[in-house]
């Protein structure tokens, strides 16, 4: 399922996420932590790949659509859990 959310708002959250949380994300996907990362808005594809995110231009970074929301499902829970 896609979710629209702007690109400020994808960067606060993970700003927030505590320390070790990104290769946590990773270990448990099975994917780089460079993924995890262009996920939040990294840009280094040659360690990771785009794990289908669309950036468009707008108002507060622009927005974002998440094709795959796990990554971001996944800091929410350990947000929640903070």
């Amino acid at each position: 399922m896609s979710k629209v959310i702007t690109f400020n708002e994808l960067r606060n959250i993970k700003n927030q996420l505590p320390e070790g949380s990104i290769h946590a994300i990773a270990d448990q996907l099975n994917v780089p932590a460079q993924t995890v990362r262009n996920y939040f808005g990294g840009t280094d594809y040659d360690k990771g790949s785009n794990m289908g995110i669309h950036i468009e231009p707008g108002p507060n970074g622009g927005y974002v659509t998440l094709d795959d929301t796990r990554i971001l499902d996944m800091a929410m829970a350990i947000l929640a859990e903070k």
